[in-house]
């Protein structure tokens, strides 16, 4: 089973410095068609203009990964962290026991990212952050596993039953994933356009997805993918 949610019909808020565009219900947005799915809570599709972001705010009992499509994101936190995560990039935030932290854009450019939260699988964990470069020539024509609770070699490390992997494919081929046994994945397409079990996801949609054993993206231009695995 499939589920295309164009992206059309994201809850969306233009702050100016940000324009954000929500999978899932989140701050005043809020659809109980769309409260998640599984432990994936939030899959937020923000640009954040130059010289702007999120003042020091807190977090906790969550693990927030960010997936950089443009500029870069700077983060600080109440651990001492920092760090400048580019494009290509990930990082990722187990806010456990709780975590304050800033993200700002500052560079000259816009900055778009995808951030996506998954509920941990215990509450009151070590906060922690990472981050890591992921060249996409390395994930073109396969899925990388970009952040996972599991033991998945070169990825983040995250709190959680879930995995977030990241993959390019050129207009014309495919790739496929196979789901661990019960989960289910989420879908979108950073950039492209593709075909999955017929229907057509445009850059930017989303796909739920479940009662699969493998899914097979086709690509009908070429393609940057983002899917978070969960239970």
């Amino acid at each position: 089973m499939i589920d295309v949610r164009p992206f059309a019909t994201l809850g969306s808020a233009d702050h100016g410095w940000l324009d954000a565009h929500h999978h899932f219900s989140f701050a005043n947005y809020f659809d109980p068609a769309r409260m998640g799915w599984g432990a994936l809570r939030v899959w937020n599709d923000d640009r954040i203009a130059p010289r702007s972001g999120f003042p020091p705010h807190p977090h906790r009992d969550m693990e927030i990964i960010t997936y950089v499509r443009q500029g870069a994101i700077t983060h600080e936190d109440s651990m001492g962290n920092r760090g400048r995560t580019p494009a290509g990039d990930v990082q990722v935030m187990s806010a456990g026991t709780g975590i304050r932290h800033s993200e700002y854009n500052l560079d000259d450019e816009d900055a778009r990212i995808f951030q996506i939260w998954i509920e941990p699988r215990e509450r009151g964990g070590v906060p922690s952050w990472g981050a890591k470069p992921f060249p996409k020539a390395d994930r073109a024509g396969r899925f990388v596993v970009l952040a996972s609770g599991f033991a998945d070699e070169g990825a983040l490390p995250i709190a959680a039953d879930a995995r977030v992997a990241g993959a390019t494919v050129t207009a014309g081929n495919r790739v496929d994933w196979t789901f661990a046994p019960g989960a289910r994945g989420y879908l979108v397409p950073a950039t492209g356009r593709v075909r999955i079990l017929g229907e057509v996801v445009n850059a930017r949609d989303g796909v739920a997805i479940r009662d699969l054993e493998t899914v097979r993206i086709e690509a009908e231009a070429d393609s940057e993918l983002v899917l978070v695995e969960t239970v």
